[in-house]
């Protein structure tokens, strides 16, 4: 974990801070960056609509971007393993992209699923998970 790992982070926080509330989901911030360190998206849960994950929206900003190969995904909160309201999760849209490396702020809690994988599943698909910059 760097200084600039946690630079990012600090807008990702921001950034869930504009999430509107609700009492059944998690508010949620994210940022994506490239391997030369410049954003290439930025969302936050329910940004675009009430169901859609910080993780979802700034995937779709960018989607196809060959950039996303070699990009560091900073998220709030662990990414979503199971989904309720879509029919492929958080975890399933980054190992899509090909996003090598995830940093996230700490562990999905148990709150609205039984147990969350999210870290699980992204690293045993080789994926370089950090949870830090609390």
């Amino acid at each position: 974990m760097t200084p600039v790992d946690c630079r990012w982070m600090d807008l990702a926080r921001q950034l869930a801070t504009l999430c509107p509330p609700r009492s059944t989901a998690f508010a949620v911030g994210v940022v994506i960056v490239d391997a030369d360190g410049n954003e290439l998206a930025r969302g936050y849960s329910r940004e675009t609509g009430p169901h859609e994950h910080a993780e979802e929206v700034a995937l779709t900003k960018v989607a196809g971007d060959p950039r996303l190969a070699t990009a560091i995904l900073y998220s709030t909160l662990e990414p979503c393993s199971q989904r309720r309201s879509r029919a492929r999760s958080c975890v399933q849209l980054i190992l899509e992209t090909g996003v090598p490396r995830v940093v996230m702020a700490e562990r999905e809690p148990n709150r609205f699923v039984a147990d969350p994988q999210g870290y699980e599943v992204l690293t045993a698909a080789g994926v370089d998970v950090l949870e830090a910059c609390r």
